[in-house]
């Protein structure tokens, strides 16, 4: 029963022994509460089992519930369910005038005085089928074959209330309840899984008989109730079925109750027997563990799922992220990305070769991700980052007992990435001993796993990198002649920052408004002559260098400002000294500016020892161009 006991007028009680009730200021409510400020769908109520629950529907002013002197929020428990007694008042609406609605729970009597026809404690239920004839319990047994078989909820209560009526001609509706507590505790919410009836696909809702349902749970056993409206109870539910006999008989596991298997005859006339109960008792055997099979299958699956839907959307994530981090619109980069586009759908080994921030990893990424095995893994391994034996065993797996600590078997990263790429990151500092295996995998697409038997075949394809000269290496015996020609099928060279300044406004917005996003900060941009001086650094660091200073712009710069020269680093804001250097003379614009980069070419050509095609790489020029440039300014 729900009363309002203020915050509006002229609303009836509602009595109601319906498993939803609404409460809001809808007309299509229940009980409609004409008050503003109630939401059109402000609170519902359950029933479940032999409890009432509430549940605020995201009311736009709360809910809250006040039980003697204590006062509980129920908007701060989203998609949660609180229990109600008799006497809690149900305060809706706005906190300081809200709508009081008295909660009364109709709490059926005990059925200490009611004539149960028969009651099987669960310790006697392995004994009934002493009382059942052969024929029958040859039929159980084929019926029971039939419900262990079966995985999914809702095709097991189809089979199992297939088989009660089957075996109970009397039975008219069958309905299983279900723990909400996976372990069965005493006191817990008992769930509605689904009913049937006799003839029909399904029953929506067939209201559990609580005061038998509460016999079952609290006796711990099976129980038949004859003529029960009078036997058990007169309670609503019983009478507004028209119950005649009713069977519950728990499922269970152990010392705790998974459910209750409810089989009803709903007819005017006749009652079940004691043999009914009996047989649904043996069925219930068989249910009880199948139900439990199909919940764990059901949280199985459903964590599976969830599994792959988010393995699903992190690696679309990172594809994107990965294909979307390579930014260059330089000669440089230009002639890289042709050279990727010709190689990803090949099975060559690639070598990526380039200072230490250059982006090594991305392109690595990219030979994975624009070609054909995207689907599969892309997995990176830093050689230089673990010891020889645990990179031994992280690259090629183990065996169980292969050496200490190897408690059971592991996949190598070769084997991980069957189908996919593993990218080697600092392939120059692997050790002697496991440039010999890594030779082999190149060979023979064969791997041998720490302490197996026999080899395993990979289709593992191999993009390696490295800020060493592994020619340099190899000279000076550090790296296997053989391996490094077999690594270097295709080597892919990653420009150094000096090489690629066009890149440096391109790359500088782009980690701005990355990490303005991720720190929740709105910086306008960078200023002109703060840009200037980001393309006169040299960013020794590279990419990296550059990422990490526009990083530390973002924390540093107040939002709605651009960043100006002296948000720069100090290495950086070195380049204002620039012109005091070279101190052009007067004259025209055009006189001036020849001789800053009079100055630019030789101190470039200082930089690079004289050699010109490095210095014309810096410069973003060709050599022919550097030439002609060095020639109209009469430098040797």
């Amino acid at each position: 029963q729900l009363e309002v006991l203020g915050g509006t007028e002229h609303v009836p009680a509602l009595q109601s022994s319906a498993e939803f009730v609404r409460v809001g200021r809808g007309e299509d409510n229940d009980l409609v509460l004409p008050v503003f400020h109630v939401s059109g769908e402000h609170l519902r109520i359950v029933l479940a089992g032999d409890r009432y629950f509430a549940q605020d529907l995201r009311s736009t002013n709360g809910s809250r519930l006040r039980r003697g002197d204590e006062q509980f929020d129920l908007s701060m428990q989203v998609g949660r369910e609180t229990a109600l007694a008799s006497g809690d008042v149900l305060l809706l609406g706005d906190a300081e005038r809200p709508v009081q609605v008295r909660v009364t729970v109709d709490d059926e009597p005990d059925d200490d005085g009611a004539r149960i026809v028969s009651l099987r404690k669960l310790e006697e239920l392995a004994d009934v089928e002493r009382g059942v004839s052969a024929e029958v319990l040859k039929a159980l047994y084929e019926a029971q074959k039939e419900i262990g078989a079966t995985l999914e909820l809702d095709a097991l209560v189809d089979v199992v209330s297939l088989h009660v009526f089957r075996f109970v001609g009397r039975a008219t509706h069958v309905t299983v309840a279900l723990s909400e507590d996976e372990e069965g505790t005493p006191g817990g919410r008992y769930v509605p899984v689904g009913s049937r009836v006799r003839g029909g696909q399904g029953a929506g809702a067939v209201p559990i008989t609580r005061s038998v349902f509460r016999k079952v749970v609290a006796e711990r056993a099976a129980v038949l109730a004859a003529d029960a409206r009078r036997e058990v109870g007169e309670t609503a539910s019983i009478m507004g079925a028209r119950i005649t006999s009713t069977i519950g008989v728990p499922l269970w596991s152990g010392a705790s109750i998974l459910g209750v298997l409810q089989v009803d005859n709903r007819e005017l006339s006749g009652v079940f027997r004691e043999r009914d109960l009996d047989v649904v008792a043996l069925l219930a055997q068989t249910a009880s563990q199948a139900f439990e099979r199909s919940r764990l299958f059901t949280r199985l699956r459903a964590a599976e799922d969830s599994q792959r839907k988010e393995n699903a959307y992190l690696k679309k994530r990172e594809e994107s992220r990965r294909q979307g981090a390579i930014l260059g619109e330089s000669m440089p980069m230009r002639r890289l990305f042709e050279q990727l586009r010709k190689v990803v759908n090949t099975r060559v080994t690639v070598l990526v070769e380039g200072e230490t921030g250059t982006g090594k990893e991305l392109i690595a990424s990219a030979v994975h991700y624009w070609s054909e095995r995207r689907e599969r893994l892309f997995v990176a391994q830093n050689c230089a980052a673990m010891p020889e034996n645990l990179l031994e065993s992280e690259l090629f797996g183990h065996k169980k007992g292969s050496f200490t600590g190897a408690y059971e078997d592991k996949k190598g990263l070769f084997e991980l990435a069957h189908g996919g790429t593993l990218f080697l990151d600092e392939v120059g500092e692997m050790p002697a001993n496991l440039q010999a295996k890594l030779l082999r995998v190149l060979q023979e697409g064969e791997i041998r796993p720490v302490g197996a038997p026999r080899t395993l075949k990979v289709d593992t394809r191999i993009v390696a990198a490295t800020h060493r000269d592994l020619e340099k290496e190899v000279a000076e015996g550090r790296f296997r002649e053989d391996l490094f020609y077999r690594l270097k099928v295709f080597p892919l060279r990653v420009p150094p920052m000096r090489e690629r300044h066009e890149d440096i406004p391109l790359l500088a917005v782009h980690f701005l408004r990355r990490y303005a996003q991720e720190f929740g900060r709105d910086i306008t941009g960078f200023s002109q002559q703060a840009m200037e001086m980001l393309q006169a650094y040299k960013w020794p660091g590279n990419v990296r260098e550059l990422e990490n200073e526009v990083q530390r712009l973002v924390i540093q710069v107040d939002d709605e400002n651009f960043v100006q020269p002296e948000h720069l680093s100090p290495k950086i804001r070195q380049v204002e000294n620039v012109l005091d250097r070279v101190h052009p003379t007067k004259g025209t614009l055009r006189e001036m500016m020849d001789q800053v980069e009079r100055w630019v070419l030789i101190e470039a050509l200082k930089d690079h020892g004289n050699n010109k095609s490095q210095t014309a790489r810096t410069l973003g020029i060709t050599r022919e161009g550097l030439h002609k440039k060095l020639k109209g300014f009469g430098i040797g």
